[in-house]
């Protein structure tokens, strides 16, 4: 039997642009109210790790902090961390400064006003400055079968922007000629609320990108991260006892 059309309906599509239009307009409110770049650097900062917390599941939570490995080596600052509290056993908060171990990051993002080349060779950077932590992983032991370690997959990494300093014509060119060829610097996801959103693709030296319409930057971002976040799949068993080296009172000699 033919299901019949309901006579009430929404636009999805219309919803999603409501979302994207809120966040603009928090944006610009924030942009002409404070004055001072710090805290008004600050408070974009703020707006993405709320945006996100408030839309991704649950599963998922989003703070800026450090990253941070067993060896004690340390990433630099990250403005947005999504990661796992489920299968992580702590997070270290220290006068409220996170430091989050590597094994449970998932993505992380750096904000900046604008798409500029600058700013992506910066994000480059910082996402090289996580990548490069080392990430234990263990085997689990289940009730019925025992499960090999799981190999940790790639951090996301992206660049999120309000506005951009190049033309729309010239804009993914442009962007893609800033990319670096380093592996640990690369950039997956790259949203400019004002314009276009960008999820990149690397094949050997080719550097391949999708984009969305003018209007949609921010829900194909946020539609995008998702598939990138479930394609990832739970993170695998830390190793505690590698961080628990550094107690004096636990030996780890058999």
């Amino acid at each position: 039997m033919v299901r019949e059309k309901q006579l009430n309906q929404i636009s999805v599509q219309e919803l999603f642009h409501d979302l994207q239009d809120e966040m603009i307009s928090k944006y610009n409110t924030n942009k002409r109210a404070i004055q001072h770049p710090g805290a008004k650097g600050g408070t974009t900062e703020l707006n993405w790790v709320e945006w996100l917390r408030k839309y991704l599941p649950k599963r998922y939570t989003v703070d800026k902090g450090f990253v941070v490995d067993y060896e004690g080596s340390i990433s630099q600052e990250i403005d947005v961390i999504i990661y796992d509290t489920q299968f992580c056993p702590f997070i270290f908060n220290h006068d409220g400064v996170k430091y989050i171990p590597a094994e449970s990051v998932y993505a992380v993002f750096e904000v900046k006003p604008k798409l500029s080349s600058d700013y992506v060779k910066y994000a480059g950077e910082k996402a090289k400055s996580v990548r490069v932590l080392e990430r234990t992983t263990k085997p689990i032991v289940g009730a019925e079968r025992n499960l090999t370690a799981k190999r940790p997959k790639e951090i996301i990494c992206g660049l999120l922007t309000a506005s951009s300093s190049w033309g729309l014509k010239t804009e993914e060119n442009k962007l893609i000629g800033s990319l670096s060829k380093d592996i640990a610097s690369r950039l997956d996801l790259v949203c400019c609320l004002q314009t276009k959103s960008y999820k990149l693709d690397y094949l050997r030296d080719k550097i391949t990108s999708n984009s969305s319409t003018e209007n949609e930057s921010l829900i194909f971002f946020f539609v995008n991260l998702f598939v990138k976040l479930q394609d990832m799949g739970n993170p695998p068993a830390m190793d505690i006892m590698a961080y628990a080296k550094a107690m004096d009172s636990i030996s780890l000699k058999k």
